[in-house]
């Protein structure tokens, strides 16, 4: 499948006393990933969201394996693992500017129909994007 990369800088609020991300902070960045693999697909989350739906996350694993710390210039590397019915599934990696693994992640997204709050399968449209 086709891996994304997208490079971010640490600030100074990610990061504890020690100048340290904060390991909440991940998340975010992860979300970046996933925002921007899409982005680059053609699909921008702002206009699945006017379309009417959203892609709330149903699980996650994140392992935390070396810190990220204070103006690290950061490569967020996002590729989806898996597509079912109404389930999207990623695998996330954040690697430092010298080339080190620092985190790991695992995430499961639902489409999900904004009025009805219930999954659904996505468009067609949406589908054939996701798939190539």
């Amino acid at each position: 499948m086709e891996e994304h990369e997208q490079q971010i800088r640490v600030r100074y609020s990610e990061t504890d006393q020690m100048g340290v991300v904060y390991h909440g902070n991940y998340i975010p960045y992860f979300e970046i990933g996933r925002v921007e693999w899409l982005r680059n697909k053609g699909i921008a989350y702002k206009d699945l969201e006017k379309s009417g739906i959203a892609l709330p996350i149903v699980s996650m694993q994140i392992n935390y394996k070396k810190p990220a710390r204070y103006d690290d210039i950061i490569t967020v590397k996002t590729k989806m693992r898996a597509y079912k019915s109404v389930k999207i599934e990623f695998d996330c990696e954040i690697w430092s500017d010298d080339k080190q693994l620092l985190t790991t992640a695992h995430f499961i997204l639902v489409f999900v129909d904004m009025k009805s709050g219930k999954a659904m399968i996505p468009p067609k449209e949406i589908l054939e994007i996701i798939k190539h």
